[in-house]
């Protein structure tokens, strides 16, 4: 969805893949994989390619984020402090 709307947002400013590639400084073939919803491309330059086209990741009322960090907050003191995977024991029984 985040390539689609990255697709949607260059066709509207009327850049070409070419132009978006090089204000960003990626290959014209990482903006296609974006744009394609690759899992290859790092999302640091995912998000940049995003904001140069103007596509929003989080929402600008600062109320609504608020909420979201707080909801976010209470989510994260009920999970565990870490995760770990369970230790398997050793079936030595021959």
């Amino acid at each position: 969805m985040l390539g689609k709307l990255i697709r949607a947002g260059r066709a509207e400013r009327g850049l070409t893949a070419q132009e978006l590639a090089d204000r960003a400084g990626i290959s014209r073939t990482t903006l296609s994989s974006i744009e394609k919803g690759a899992p290859g491309p790092e999302i640091g330059i995912v998000f940049e390619v995003a904001s140069l086209v103007g596509v929003h990741l989080f929402d600008h009322d600062e109320s609504r984020l608020q909420l979201h960090r707080a909801r976010l907050d209470e989510k994260l003191t009920l999970l565990p402090k870490s995760v770990r995977r369970p230790v398997k024991e050793v079936d030595d029984d021959f």
